[in-house]
C-alpha cells in the first residue's frame, strides 16, 4: 500500500525458518478442518463468526428466517401491566382491599394491611377482531390490536431495577454478559459495512440504572456492542475529524497508520482483540459520511413526520428517535435499540396515574406511527418490534397511587416479523401478581426471538472460559403458538 512516506510492504519484515513452518503447519492444519466441517455440515453451526474476513460481514442464519431486523423499544422503569395490557376484573372488584393470604408471602402483613389492591387507573377497552383488551392510557397502539402480540405471562428473576434490566438486555442478572443486539449481530452480521450492526438511542439528558452494560458485549469482541447514536449534525460525539485533518491529508494519514497496524497485527499472531480495534477506526472513518445522513429528517415529508409526532412538543423527542431507527433499518442496520425513560422513567412508586400519563403521551403514538410506517414501506413482515421494560407493577398499591415493582409477572408486546397479531398468550394469576399460565421467561422470550431470526438459540454460541456460552444460558424455549 502507499501512504505518506512511500510503499509499506504487505509481509512481516523479519522472521525465522522456524516461525515459517509453524505459520504454514498451521495453515494447512486449518484447511484440513475446514474440510472435515464442511463434510459434517458443521462448519456455520457452532463458531458463525469465524467463516467471514469481517466480524460484521453477512452470515448464513440456521434455517430461514421470518424476521432480518429487530427494533427493540424499551420502557425503562416498569410500565404497569396491570393498568396497560393486562385487565384484571378481580382488582376493580376487590379494589381497596387487603391481598388474600392464598396469594402467598409477597409481603409481610403490615405491608398487607398498609398497601391494599388497587384499581386499574384508567379504563380498559376491547379493540381489534380478535378483541384485545387494551388501556385508554395507549389509544394509539390500541387501533393496532391486530398487529400486536401481547405476552401476559413473563417473568424474570430480580425485583431490582440494574438487575432486571441487566436481564431483559443480557438474559442474566449479572453485568457483564453480552446483550440481545451484540448477539444478533454477533450471529448475522450486518448489511451496511458503513453503520455498526447494533444502535443504541437513549433519551437524551438520562442514563438507566445499570448503565451502558446493557447493550455492551461481554465477552463477545468489541465489534458487537451497541453504539449510542443521537438526533442532530453530531450524531456521535468526537466522529468528525478536526478541520486541518480533514481531506486528503486524514486519508493519507489513515492509510499509513493501516499499513503499520497490520504490520503490527502480524507479528501478534493475528490477535483478535487488536483485530477488532482496527476494524472499530476503520468503522468509525466509513461511519463519518454515513451516519449524518441516516439521522438527517430534512428529507422526510410533512405526512411522515406528523405520524411520528416529530412536530408535536409532547412527542417530538421519542418520535424522532423512532423515525431515526426506521431509517436506520432500511439502510441496513440489524438491530436497533430506544429507551424511554431516563434513571426513573416508568417507576412509578408514588402516582401511576401522573406518571403514566406523561409517559404514555411521549411514547404512544411515535410507537403507533413506527409500526403503520413500517407496515406501509413493506417492512413489518421482516421486521420484529419488541415493546417491554424490566419488569411490570404490582397489584397492590404503594404511597396511595403507586405501585411497585413486580418481575414474576407482567407484559411484552411483540410486532412484525413473524409473529401472529391480534392475539394474547399467556396470563397472570386473577390480580396480575404471577405469571400462572403460558409462562415465558426471559429465556423463552430470547429464544424465540432467535428462531424468528433464523437462528437455533441452543447453536448460537461462542467459547469462553472453558465452555460454549449462548444467550439463553442452559435454558429457553421457543414459544410457537405466537409464530405466524
Amino acid at each position: 500500500m502507499s501512504g505518506l512516506h512511500g510503499t509499506i510492504p504487505e509481509w512481516p519484515l523479519s522472521g525465522s525458518r522456524r516461525e515459517f513452518l509453524r505459520s504454514t503447519g498451521g495453515g494447512l492444519g486449518v484447511l484440513a478442518l475446514a474440510a472435515l466441517l464442511r463434510d459434517e455440515g458443521r462448519l456455520l453451526a457452532d463458531s458463525l463468526p469465524s467463516g467471514p474476513a469481517s466480524p460484521l460481514d453477512l452470515r448464513l442464519p440456521h434455517f430461514r428466517p421470518k424476521a432480518k431486523r429487530v427494533i427493540y423499544l424499551f420502557m425503562h422503569g416498569g410500565p404497569s401491566h396491570v393498568d396497560l395490557f393486562d385487565f384484571k376484573p378481580e382488582l376493580v372488584r376487590y379494589a381497596g382491599q387487603s391481598l388474600p393470604p392464598s396469594f402467598g408471602p409477597v409481603m409481610t402483613r403490615r405491608q398487607v394491611a398498609k398497601n391494599p389492591l388497587l384499581a386499574p387507573i384508567k379504563p380498559f377497552r376491547r379493540h381489534g377482531q380478535a378483541g384485545l383488551d387494551i388501556s385508554d392510557f395507549l389509544p394509539q397502539m390500541a387501533s393496532l390490536a391486530d398487529e400486536l402480540c401481547v405476552l401476559r405471562g413473563c417473568h424474570g428473576d430480580s425485583v431490582n431495577h440494574p438487575q432486571s434490566v441487566y436481564q431483559m438486555n443480557t438474559g442474566s442478572i449479572l453485568m457483564g454478559r453480552p446483550s440481545l443486539g451484540s448477539w444478533v449481530t454477533y450471529g448475522l452480521g450486518s448489511e451496511n459495512r458503513d453503520m455498526p450492526g447494533f444502535v443504541v438511542l437513549t433519551q437524551p439528558g438520562g442514563g438507566i440504572k445499570g448503565g451502558p452494560p446493557a447493550w455492551g458485549s461481554g465477552f463477545l469482541p468489541a465489534t458487537y456492542q451497541g453504539i449510542t447514536m443521537r438526533p442532530g449534525t453530531k450524531p456521535i460525539l468526537n466522529l468528525e475529524p478536526k478541520e486541518q485533518l480533514a481531506g486528503k491529508r486524514q486519508s493519507d494519514i489513515l492509510s499509513l497508520i493501516g499499513g503499520l497496524n497490520r504490520i503490527h497485527r502480524r507479528q501478534r499472531d493475528y490477535s483478535d482483540e487488536l483485530s477488532a480495534r482496527l476494524r472499530s477506526y476503520e468503522l468509525a472513518y466509513r461511519m463519518q459520511m454515513a451516519a449524518p445522513a441516516i439521522v438527517d429528517l430534512s428529507q422526510e415529508t410533512r405526512a411522515t413526520r406528523e405520524l411520528y409526532g416529530v412536530d408535536d412538543p409532547e412527542t417530538t423527542e421519542f418520535g424522532t428517535r423512532c423515525l431515526m431507527a426506521r431509517r436506520m433499518l432500511e439502510r441496513g442496520v440489524r438491530f436497533v435499540q430506544l429507551y424511554s425513560g431516563d434513571t426513573g422513567g416508568w417507576d412509578a412508586h408514588q402516582n401511576v396515574l401522573k406518571n403514566h400519563t406523561l409517559y404514555c403521551r411521549r411514547t404512544d403514538k411515535p410507537v403507533a406511527g413506527l409500526i403503520r410506517d413500517l407496515r406501509q414501506r413493506g417492512l413489518l413482515a421482516d421486521t420484529l418490534v419488541i415493546w417491554g421494560g424490566e419488569f411490570g407493577r404490582m397489584p397492590m398499591s404503594e404511597q396511595g397511587q403507586g405501585r411497585d415493582h413486580n418481575p414474576w409477572g407482567y407484559s411484552v408486546v411483540l410486532a412484525g416479523g413473524g409473529v401472529r397479531g391480534g392475539m394474547s398468550y399467556g396470563a397472570t394469576d386473577s390480580i396480575g401478581l404471577r405469571a400462572a399460565t403460558g409462562k415465558v421467561h426471559v429465556h423463552d422470550l430470547y429464544a424465540t426471538i432467535l428462531h424468528l431470526l433464523g437462528m437455533d438459540h441452543e447453536r448460537l454460541t461462542y467459547f469462553h472460559n472453558g465452555r460454549q456460552e449462548r444467550l439463553t444460558d442452559v435454558s429457553g424455549r421457543v414459544v410457537k403458538a405466537i409464530l405466524s
